[in-house]
């Protein structure tokens, strides 16, 4: 049998064209921040905007309270959680992965956004997230589908990314008669997060084209039953 040696394609109807793309790094090691909006967060504060009327009453946040300041209303109370006791914002110390180490039905409103890709055992952090909430309370979480190794984080506490099937799978459990997800992203979206275009450098077109095929950010709202 004769075999025709590999031969490269003489000729493409659509060529590729790649400009500053073809590079093996990224335009950005800090997902875009430094050179704008990260094309996650777009999506992440476009969720929290269209949920305003939940971030109410007593409200919890990871980390800091930036999200809680921008979109909530009618807020009494405002706490950060935080594992790390070193966080001079955390005004709460506790562990997502270790439910009884957080006050069961202290909040109104759980805003927990990029956080459970952090947290391996993650049953036990939907129980902390039921555990906090008092009944009627609302969780607003949102999650990678994909996105680089958090380095800042180390590579041994990068664990997870999600589709909505697995996320809603993931809360449907506890929160069964009032949850939402949906998903965010397109394949160009998908390659200018990865590498670090900012949200600002893309066209509204391309920001409001929704490809389900190529999610990059998973959005969650769940409400807890009374």
């Amino acid at each position: 049998m004769n075999v025709r040696p590999f031969q490269p394609l003489r000729r493409l109807r659509r060529p590729v064209f790649f400009g500053t793309m073809r590079r093996t790094t990224p335009l950005s090691n800090h997902w875009g921040l430094d050179r704008g909006t990260p094309v996650d967060r777009f999506f992440i504060e476009r969720f929290l905007e269209s949920r305003r009327a939940d971030v109410t009453g007593r409200v919890l946040e990871i980390a800091d309270d930036r999200y809680t300041s921008r979109y909530g209303s009618r807020v009494s109370a405002s706490d950060v959680l935080d594992v790390d006791s070193a966080n001079p914002r955390a005004t709460l110390v506790g562990d997502l992965s270790v439910p009884e180490t957080l006050p069961a039905g202290a909040y109104d409103c759980f805003i927990l956004t990029q956080t459970l890709q952090y947290v391996f055992d993650l049953d036990a952090a939907v129980s902390s997230v039921e555990r906090v909430l008092a009944p009627g309370g609302v969780v607003l979480a949102t999650a990678p589908a994909l996105g680089r190794m958090d380095a800042t984080v180390g590579f041994d506490r990068d664990y997870w990314r999600f589709t909505a099937t697995s996320l809603r799978r993931l809360f449907q459990e506890r929160f069964p008669l009032d949850l939402e997800v949906a998903t965010f992203g397109n394949v160009l979206l998908a390659s200018a997060f990865l590498f670090g275009v900012a949200a600002e450098e893309l066209r509204a077109h391309e920001l409001e084209t929704n490809d389900p095929l190529f999610p990059l950010v998973v959005t969650l709202r769940a409400r807890k039953g009374g």
